[in-house]
C-alpha cells in the first residue's frame, strides 16, 4: 500500500522560498504520477505540480517559473521548491499519487487516489 508523508511547510514572507518533501513508501506501480496539490480554505483543491514515472512534468499556470518539481534518484522522495512566494499561494499542500501517468495535465484530482496528511504554507505580505 503507498504511503505518502509531507514534510517542510512553515511560514514565510512575501518572495520568500520553502522546500516541501514527500516520502513515499510501498508503491510498485511501473507508471505513476505524483505531485503536489492545494487547498486553500473556501476552496478547492487543486493541482500544483506533478511529475511522471518518466520525469514528465507539469505545473499549475499560477506557480510556472516559481516553483520546481523533483525526486531523488530512488523514487521514495519527491520534491517541491517553492521561490518567490506570494500571500496567495497560503494553503494546505498535499502529496499525491496516481497509477498512472499524465500529471495535472490530462489526470482529474479524483483520480490520484493516495495522499498525504497535508502540510501547512502560509506566506505573509
Amino acid at each position: 500500500q503507498v504511503q505518502l508523508v509531507e514534510s517542510g511547510g512553515g511560514s514565510v514572507q512575501a518572495g520568500g522560498s520553502l522546500r516541501l518533501s514527500c516520502a513515499v513508501s510501498g508503491y510498485t506501480w511501473g507508471t505513476y504520477s505524483m505531485g503536489w496539490f492545494r487547498q486553500a480554505p473556501g476552496k478547492e483543491r487543486e493541482g500544483v505540480a506533478t511529475i511522471d514515472s518518466d520525469g514528465t512534468t507539469n505545473y499549475a499556470d499560477a506557480v510556472k517559473g516559481r516553483f520546481s518539481i523533483s525526486k531523488d534518484n530512488t523514487g521514495k522522495t519527491l520534491y517541491l521548491q517553492m521561490n518567490s512566494l506570494k500571500p496567495e499561494d497560503t494553503a494546505m499542500y498535499y502529496c499525491a499519487a496516481c497509477n498512472r501517468a499524465g500529471g495535472i495535465a490530462t489526470l482529474p484530482v479524483a483520480d490520484f487516489t493516495t495522499w498525504g496528511q497535508g502540510t501547512q504554507v502560509t506566506v505573509s505580505s
